[in-house]
């Protein structure tokens, strides 16, 4: 598809301009490194299917993927394992209760419903092929990095600060176990888990992400295959669904693209066949969804005309 770069430059730039101070919103708390993050930072990047890049703000700043993880996971899942078995033993649903909710547990006999909530995520990491933590993890790290379209790394401040606080998973990953929905040890996927959110990511790396899934699993910028093509609709339609937590359907009726949140401040949504739309910025909705970052995304695909259901 054809895209008129100087209007999406215009549409970038008035999208920044308008909401990247925008207010209300805190940092997430209950994890001490992202409290500390600045909460005045803000950015906005697109990176097209043909690798042009357009950005504003602090796009460069790189801050912790949390949640947005779980796609780069799910991908890695898709491949090893094939959609029909990730449906079966993960699900498709979404739970209609917050992300890291015990009772969504409770009510399907301590079965996940969605890869993109917590409990969930850990049992696709749990079904990821690996002989050992290190390899199951540098298998995950290494699907983040193809997508991101550079190396990604670990930062120790956010793991260790995640590691320390993490009680309330590692309660959701024995009772993933104890109802036979945990397919390795299940510490050990708690571990990997906490470890792929802690990686750093910027909203450069955070588009590109987007545009490798919008291209049929095909990075734009390195041409490396992150994954399979038959794969990425999997992918889009679990986003769609459980992306955006408690605002999913909200995102799905007034934005219409698939989308992806984390807790770091960072937002994923992607055009399918034309761009990934990635923002940022630290303070969060009482669902746990960047303030600013909604506005922002938003604003860039509604001025440029995507929505998957207007289409």
């Amino acid at each position: 598809m054809s895209i008129d770069l100087v209007a999406l430059k215009q549409v970038v730039q008035a999208a920044y301009d308008k909401h990247h101070a925008a207010p209300g919103g805190e940092n997430a708390s209950y994890i001490p490194y992202l409290a500390k993050v600045p909460s005045d930072l803000a950015a906005l990047a697109v990176v097209t299917v043909d690798g042009d890049v357009v950005t504003a703000g602090d796009s460069d700043f790189k801050f912790a993927i949390e949640s947005i993880s779980k796609v780069c996971t799910l991908a890695l899942a898709l491949d090893d394992i094939g959609p029909d078995a990730v449906q079966e033993k993960i699900g498709a649903d979404p739970t209609g209760l917050p992300f890291n909710s015990v009772i969504a547990l409770e009510l399907h006999h301590d079965k996940p419903l969605s890869p993109l909530v917590n409990a969930g995520a850990m049992a696709t990491v749990s079904v990821i092929k690996a002989t050992c933590a290190e390899e199951r993890w540098h298998r995950i790290l290494d699907m983040q990095s193809k997508l991101a379209g550079a190396p990604l790394e670990l930062s120790n401040d956010v793991n260790l600060s995640e590691q320390t606080t993490n009680f309330h998973n590692r309660a959701i990953a024995w009772l993933l176990y104890s109802a036979d929905a945990m397919y390795c040890d299940p510490m050990e996927a708690c571990d990997v888990y906490t470890r792929q959110c802690s990686t750093l990511i910027s909203t450069v790396q955070l588009a590109t992400m987007g545009a490798t899934l919008a291209g049929k699993g095909l990075n734009p910028i390195t041409k490396v295959k992150a994954l399979a093509a038959e794969h990425t609709r999997f992918v889009l339609a679990e986003m769609t669904m459980e992306g955006m937590y408690g605002r999913s359907g909200d995102w799905a009726y007034t934005v219409g693209l698939p989308a992806k949140s984390g807790v770091g401040g960072g937002i994923l949504t992607v055009v399918p066949g034309v761009m990934g739309i990635a923002a940022f910025s630290p303070p969060l909705d009482e669902t746990g969804n960047s303030v600013r970052g909604q506005l922002m995304a938003a604003a860039v695909a509604q001025a440029m005309g995507y929505n998957l259901y207007a289409s």
